[in-house]
This record gives structure tokens, C-alpha cells and sequence, in this order.
């Protein structure tokens, strides 16, 4: 399971002009499965996500996490994230895994970080075509993946 998580100001996702989630202040997660992850790696990522301290504390240090701060996540399924572009320039996406197994995944991934956070988390529609807006704070932009646990 990979994930980017990118801290905002705001975020939103929309389908066909409509808003369909939004946040103020937290983080824009992309999430992307393979047919080997499983909920082990949902829970790991949920765990490092919720308490990775990339928010700034009074003195402007990035010392507070997600849960310290109150903000919010936004998710949204992003199976490009598994691209394979070893050979040629058109990517393969062999390694993301198919919806029977992904949708199940990151349907548990987003009520573990619901669970975890104690309140609602905005998604995406998995396998829509989705507009993404967000404001990057900092910038920060940190890549994230449950089988390389670095």
C-alpha cells in the first residue's frame, strides 16, 4: 500500500463539477493498493499517518501531528501510485490491485482513520474521474509505502 500525503491548507476532490469532499487544515492522502496488501498494512499506515508530526508547534517546529492539531484527511484512491515504467514510456499499472480486492481496502483504510481520528473523513469515488484541488502547505509532501516501511 502506498500513500502521498501532502499537507494542506485545504482540499478538495470533485467529480463532474460537483464538490463531493472537502477539508480546511490537514492532509490530502492518495492511496494506492496492490493485490498483496492486506489490512496489516492498512493499520500500519493509519498509524504512522495519524501521529506523523509534519504540523508546525508554537515555535514554527514541525513537532504536532494530525491528532495534536485536530485537522482533517482527506483520501482519495489513486491507483496510477502502482505504475510500472520500467520499460517504454507508456506506464503499466500491473501492480495495482483490481476493485474486487482494492475497493474492500480502502474502504477499511478510511474507517480505521475515521476510528482513529474520532470523526469523519471526506473520499473521493473510487475509480471515478476525479479533480483534485488542493493548497500544499509548506510545501510538505512525503511518499509513504506500508511494504518499505523506511
Amino acid at each position: 500500500m502506498r500513500t502521498v500525503i501532502q499537507r494542506v491548507t485545504s482540499a478538495s476532490v470533485s467529480i463532474g463539477g460537483e464538490v463531493v469532499g472537502e477539508i480546511g487544515k490537514g492532509v490530502m492522502l492518495l492511496l494506492g493498493i496492490t493485490p498483496e496488501d492486506t489490512q496489516q498494512d492498512a493499520d500500519w499506515l493509519v498509524g504512522k499517518i495519524s501521529k506523523l508530526r509534519i504540523f508546525d508547534d508554537a515555535n514554527g517546529v514541525m513537532n504536532l501531528c494530525l491528532q495534536d492539531t485536530g485537522g482533517d484527511a482527506l483520501v482519495v484512491s489513486q491507483f496510477t501510485l502502482m505504475a510500472s515504467y520500467k520499460k517504454g514510456n507508456r506506464p503499466s499499472y500491473i501492480h495495482a490491485a483490481p476493485p474486487a480486492v482494492a475497493i474492500p481496502l480502502y474502504e477499511y483504510f478510511v474507517a480505521q482513520l475515521q476510528q482513529t481520528l474520532g470523526r469523519p473523513v471526506p473520499t473521493g469515488q473510487f475509480g471515478a474521474d476525479m479533480q483534485v484541488n488542493l493548497t500544499n502547505d509548506g510545501p510538505v509532501t512525503i511518499v509513504m509505502d506500508s511494504k518499505n516501511p523506511e
